[in-house]
């Protein structure tokens, strides 16, 4: 190998990708811990890494099975709980303004992804508003998804939240799912065609998850240009020899 190929080699070594591949900053499983083979418990701790889950504008929630109506994503048998939600508003109140909200801290890595399975009741609303925060406090509108069948579990629903300055390496990053009017009307919509909308109506959520690719410390250029020269006067000095 010449010398301008290893000092090559040896910048590339010293340099740091801004990303790797994604990782799961924290996750909601809602499951007992410890397990109890009882899907009518469970908690709002994360199952993996921090975070907070809060349900928005007067919206209650017990745990229910996650393995009914087919089933979340979970891969727990038995013990798989969902944070059933209902208590929704009034048709044609409160647009966007009940459901549940995940504040979750995505410092140190960036290309933020959320994803979460939701399963609708035959008269809960149709339409789920996904907004997101950058501090804490200000919400905007980012994804509006269908769930156009009632007693059916959405699994996967996925966000790329990549591309929104502000996300990525922020303390006070979190997102919300909320219930939404049909688009261009002033009323909600129920899941099931044939169904009719009612504040009682229940949404179940499973497997929340914010996952991200870990950012590494990018090196300092003084310090990159210090072991190349070091490098070359090794170089030199292995030539002369």
């Amino acid at each position: 190998m010449n010398k301008k190929m290893m000092m090559a080699s040896a910048l590339v070594a010293l340099s740091v990708s801004a990303g790797a591949e994604a990782a799961v900053i924290t996750q909601w499983n809602f499951n007992s811990n410890p397990a109890d083979a009882a899907t009518g418990t469970g908690t709002g701790a994360p199952s993996i890494g921090s975070g907070s889950a809060s349900l928005v504008g007067g919206t209650t929630a017990t745990f229910a099975s996650g393995d009914a109506s087919g089933g979340s994503s979970d891969p727990a048998i038995g013990d798989d709980s969902g944070w059933n939600t209902t208590s929704y508003a009034a048709q044609g109140a409160g647009n966007k303004t009940r459901g549940t909200r995940y504040l979750v801290s995505t410092v140190g890595f960036n290309n933020i992804q959320v994803s979460y399975d939701l399963r609708h009741s035959n008269t809960s609303s149709k339409y789920e508003q996904v907004q997101y925060t950058t501090d804490g406090s200000t919400w905007t509108d980012f994804a509006l998804f269908s769930g156009a069948t009632g007693d059916t579990w959405f699994n996967g629903r996925s966000v790329d939240l990549s591309s929104i300055a502000g996300v990525a390496n922020n303390a006070n990053f979190g997102f919300r799912v909320l219930a939404a009017f049909a688009p261009s009307t002033s009323a909600y919509a129920a899941s099931s065609p044939t169904g009719t909308y009612g504040s009682t109506g229940t949404w179940r959520f499973d497997m929340v998850t914010v996952s991200g690719a870990a950012v590494a410390a990018v090196p300092v250029p003084g310090a990159v240009w210090l072991f190349g020269s070091g490098l070359l006067g090794f170089l030199g000095v292995r030539r002369k020899a």
